[in-house]
């Protein structure tokens, strides 16, 4: 079994390789560029529900402290109604007076502790809001190195493939210098055999009965064609 698992393994990380080295790397750039936007979206939008949460908690806590006001003002009131009551000597207005002012203390007592509790969660929402605002900075200035090295390594591979280009070309060149190479050697082979074949040819019929006889005839009219042209000279009164 452990022999198998460790078999897959190998076969999941040679297929993987395989896959990488046939991957264009144009392609793999704008993958990582892509991958690096979307979570960069996704931490902005994580982030703005951070500082959202902040925005909320002031809001209520602006309105729970107009509560715990309002509930404050409120039972001053009702103690002072009831104290007028009292000193009027109307025991029943000074008793509903005194337990409006005990139900509006409750009120005031309940207003100050959620007011404190999400003073508390404020704080809390302070802090977080700003680590989420520096987490989208520092996250933003990596997605702009990232961009720019984007630009680098798409720059060094047009580099390489110009340079790939240049040397096919440079072989193609080369290979065809060289066949040319070759059949004009094939040529001058075939010349010089020719040109030792015709002087072997003339060397041997110049060996021959027949080959001095034409020289002969040669040195002949030579020697007529000479001795025409002093008798046109003399006719022209040409001299030597």
């Amino acid at each position: 079994m452990g022999f198998l698992k460790r078999l897959w393994g190998y076969i999941k990380a040679l297929f993987r390789s395989k896959a990488e080295d046939m991957m264009d790397p144009e392609i793999e750039i704008k993958q990582a560029i892509d991958e690096a936007r979307k979570r960069d979206q996704d931490l902005r939008n994580q982030a703005a529900k951070v500082v959202a949460h902040r925005h909320e908690l002031e809001s209520k806590i602006e309105r729970a402290a107009e509560d715990v006001g309002e509930a404050r003002e409120l039972a001053k009131q009702a103690l002072m109604k009831a104290q007028e009551a009292t000193a009027g000597g109307d025991a029943a207005a000074a008793d509903k007076w005194t337990r409006s002012a005990q139900g509006l203390a409750m009120k005031l007592q309940a207003s100050e502790n959620t007011l404190a509790e999400m003073r508390s969660q404020y704080e809390t929402a302070v802090q977080q809001a700003e680590e989420a605002k520096t987490a989208v900075q520092q996250n933003a200035m990596r997605l702009q190195e990232l961009t720019a090295k984007k630009m680098e390594l798409l720059g060094t591979l047009e580099a390489a493939k110009m340079q790939e280009s240049v040397n096919e070309a440079v072989e193609a060149v080369s290979a065809t210098m060289g066949d040319e190479g070759v059949s004009l050697d094939k040529v001058e082979d075939k010349i010089e055999s020719r040109k030792a074949e015709a002087m072997a040819r003339a060397e041997l019929r110049e060996a021959t009965p027949e080959g001095a006889e034409i020289e002969l005839r040669e040195a002949v009219s030579l020697a007529q064609a000479d001795a025409k042209l002093e008798e046109l000279k003399a006719e022209l009164g040409i001299e030597g």
